[in-house]
């Protein structure tokens, strides 16, 4: 297995599992709802449903750079809704807490920069 089907499968099995998570679990709806965006729950769908078929087309090896395209959005918006208000609780909390999404972050872009 080369490195680069290691970095998709590992990204795909991340996302898919959010998206499964969110697709699955009646909590999460409250999450979206907290973010204060309009239509949240319809947001939190679309967001699952885009991970979900983006981290599925990753493992197919198909459309892997529209794919990573779709995600590095989701990331960043993640990042920017979730991870940039942790800095009120501290430099050091806010690390902590977006250190997953900061590694992410980083493979999709290998996978963006290394995929016609």
């Amino acid at each position: 297995m080369t490195t680069m089907k290691l970095i998709r499968f590992l990204v795909a099995f991340v996302f898919i599992t959010s998206a499964l998570m969110k697709l699955l679990n009646s909590e999460m709806g409250s999450v979206f709802i907290n973010l204060g965006l309009p239509s949240p729950v319809q947001l939190m769908y679309a967001v699952s449903t885009a991970e979900l078929v983006a981290g599925i087309l990753l493992i197919m090896g198909r459309y892997v750079k529209y794919a990573t395209m779709v995600l590095l959005f989701i990331i960043i918006a993640a990042i920017i809704l979730t991870k940039i208000p942790a800095l009120h609780g501290g430099l050091v909390h806010a690390l902590f807490s977006a250190r997953l999404d900061i590694v992410l972050l980083g493979l999709l872009v290998i996978l963006y920069r290394n995929h016609p």
